[in-house]
């Protein structure tokens, strides 16, 4: 597609308040709106099975719980991995263009989930790569807040990303509040299929039929790329040989890493340590969780990402703490307290973490550039952005593991020991290690840095 066609476009100053106030800030807008529908619904097919997987026994599938807990972790894993393609995709195609291409391929897991869930005589392996199919909701994040990313000035990408972002971590309340329903009713039957234990499994991929026509609509008519926001490989791939991009990667598998892993496995946790609670109420965790992430950002604009960070990972750790002790003396009350308590937490972290991105790559290319004049600062405001759109993908990508991590590792406490406790001691530890490293890399001054602005005091 041409630069020049009606889709690109090639003047875009968000740095510039004239030209923001009088155009940029409203086609922004438009394009943050439809990003965040395409990303709710790439969110909400991600986690299908996070429901789905609790109600496979009731209707014929003979499945260990080790298995299950496999069907909810295997879609964070691929949906890790492909949001490395999917960060690189918009500089290459253009974010319309690739937001157009990511919802369309959501066709696939939706129909196949549809398909085969209606057939209990499926292998586990077989059904083990159609939950895979589903981690490609996953990808929509890297390529949706890297796009969001060029269109937002400096000062307001904070409270913009955080929406982005929330937007599309509410798809993960959407679809385990809505699946329950759906799957009760046979409303949406175009397979003519009987329910399974009096539940319609196949309505949990054709219910998102609709939302996906709606999306691509949208995509297509409401949204443009940015010529600005096009750049080579090899300028994007540079990122790789930062080191705070390494960190923050770890810094952030602690963060969102924890919410979307928490987020798949909730579900199957309440189911199998309290069985005699509703698993409807799971969709809790991740809407307190998504609504705290632009609080996470706008706190983060205001007094620094760091900060929030550091003292985000100390309420973190308190939760996690309170969820070991209830659900080991079986109670579910406060089991569910502390752990909406810990949802709040990672969202707050995943806001100011992604705030902490774009300002540690501004200040470090302006470090370099001091001296050099202003086409030097110009120059280095360009990497800049080019270099932080690359990274909020790539560290978000490395961040998603957690999505098959967290999972994974309740299925193997449980399989090993009985309970969960033992991933959740594991779990404490990595908050303590991201702790230090915020602390280390973002809040202390050391010698070496006397005289020169620190990244604390640059708001991180």
């Amino acid at each position: 597609m041409s630069d020049q066609s009606p889709t690109w476009i090639s003047d875009w100053r968000p740095e510039d308040e004239t030209f923001w106030n009088s155009k940029g800030k409203f086609v922004a807008r438009r394009n943050l709106i439809w990003s965040i529908v395409a990303e709710h619904i790439g969110f909400s097919v991600w986690l299908i099975w996070s429901i789905v997987a609790t109600k496979l026994p009731a209707a014929g599938f003979h499945f260990s719980t080790d298995e299950l807990f496999q069907l909810v972790a295997l879609p964070g894993l691929i949906g890790s991995l492909m949001r490395f393609p999917y960060t690189f995709a918009v500089t290459t195609f253009g974010g319309r263009n690739w937001t157009i291409f990511s919802a369309a391929v959501l066709f696939i897991p939706t129909l196949a989930l549809a398909y085969f869930v209606s057939h209990p005589e499926t292998p586990f392996w077989l059904m083990l790569l159609v939950a895979s199919t589903a981690g490609l909701g996953g990808g929509n994040f890297a390529s949706s807040m890297a796009n969001i990313s060029f269109f937002y000035p400096d000062r307001m990408k904070g409270w913009a990303l955080g929406l982005n972002a929330a937007g599309g971590n509410i798809g993960v309340s959407s679809v385990q509040l809505l699946t329950p329903i759906l799957m009760g009713a046979g409303l949406i039957n175009l397979y003519q299929a009987s329910p399974v234990a009096g539940v319609y499994l196949q309505n949990a991929g054709l219910m998102w039929m609709l939302p996906l026509a709606i999306a691509l609509f949208g995509a297509i008519f409401f949204m443009n790329n940015l010529t600005s926001a096009k750049a080579s490989f090899k300028d994007q791939v540079a990122i790789v040989k930062r080191k705070h991009t390494w960190i923050m990667s770890f810094i952030y598998i602690g963060t969102f890493g924890s919410f979307i892993g928490y987020s798949a496995a909730f579900p199957l946790l309440i189911k199998t340590q309290f069985p005699a609670v509703t698993i409807a109420i799971a969709f809790m965790g991740p809407l307190v969780g998504s609504l705290s992430r632009p609080l996470g950002g706008l706190l983060a604009d205001k007094v620094g990402g760091a900060i929030v960070t550091f003292w985000n990972f100390i309420a973190m750790a308190a939760a996690t703490i309170g969820v070991l002790y209830f659900v080991g003396t079986k109670e579910f009350a406060g089991f569910l307290v502390m752990f909406l308590i810990l949802f709040v937490t990672t969202g707050v972290g995943n806001g100011s973490t992604y705030r902490m991105i774009p300002s540690i790559f501004r200040e470090e290319n302006l470090r370099k550039a001091r001296g050099l004049g202003e086409a030097g600062h110009a120059a280095a405001l360009k990497a800049a952005s080019i270099e932080s759109g690359a990274a909020l993908g790539f560290i978000g990508a490395i961040g998603a593991c957690g999505g098959y991590l967290i999972p994974s590792g309740f299925g193997k406490s449980i399989a090993i020991t009985g309970g969960p406790q033992l991933a959740l001691v594991i779990y404490l530890g990595f908050y303590a290690i991201c702790l230090a490293f915020t602390w280390w890399f973002y809040l202390r001054r050391s010698p070496a840095e006397a005289g020169v602005p620190s990244l604390a005091e640059a708001r991180v």
